[in-house]
Order: structure tokens, then C-alpha cells, then sequence
């Protein structure tokens, strides 16, 4: 019997509500305290996926390092309707080059 994961996505309202019809655990948060507090609730309840705004990320970047290393659960940086910083391209610029040897991105 295989386990069965689930994916979560954090943010704020706009950028994140479509995400229900895709089956995903959508949550809406913007204080940097509940952020921290809802990766850490969702890391220890099985969650393998937590899409994240690029803000709400910025607001919780201390708990998401301490995710870094971990196998689960991948923290993956999305784009905000509004407010980007550009960490979420970067982050995936990083990951391709780590995975193909070269930034076949750019």
C-alpha cells in the first residue's frame, strides 16, 4: 500500500484561491508568525508539497532554511499576483542548473 501525500499551497488570497480546483489545500496567510507556525503544522502532518507566494515566503524564510535540507517536505517558491521579489525564479534557475549541470533556463 503506497502512502498518500498531499500538497498545500500558502498565500495570499487572490494569488492562491484557484488552487482549490486543482486539489491542492489552499491556505490564506500573510502575518509572518502563522506562516511559520502553518509550514511547521503542515511539514508534521504529511504534507510533501507546500507551493508558496514569493511575499509569503520572504515573511517566513527562517522556517523555510530549516526545510532546506530536509526530504520533506519540498517548499516550493511561487509568483504572487502582486508584490514578486524574484527569489521563485531564482530558486528554480538553481535547482535546473543543480539537476542539469548548466542553467538551461536563461
Amino acid at each position: 500500500m503506497s502512502e498518500m501525500y498531499k500538497a498545500a499551497v500558502i498565500g495570499d488570497t487572490a494569488s492562491v484561491s484557484g488552487f482549490a480546483a486543482l486539489g491542492l489545500s489552499v491556505f490564506c496567510e500573510t502575518e509572518a508568525d502563522r506562516i511559520s507556525k502553518l509550514i511547521k503544522r503542515l511539514a508534521a502532518n504529511e504534507f510533501a508539497v507546500i507551493y508558496i507566494t514569493e511575499p509569503a515566503a520572504a515573511l517566513a524564510a527562517e522556517t523555510i532554511n530549516k526545510y532546506r535540507s530536509s526530504r520533506l517536505p519540498s517548499i516550493v517558491l511561487i509568483p504572487a499576483i502582486e508584490n514578486n521579489t524574484g527569489d521563485g525564479m531564482k530558486a528554480l534557475h538553481e535547482t535546473v542548473e543543480k539537476a542539469v549541470g548548466s542553467d538551461i533556463l536563461n
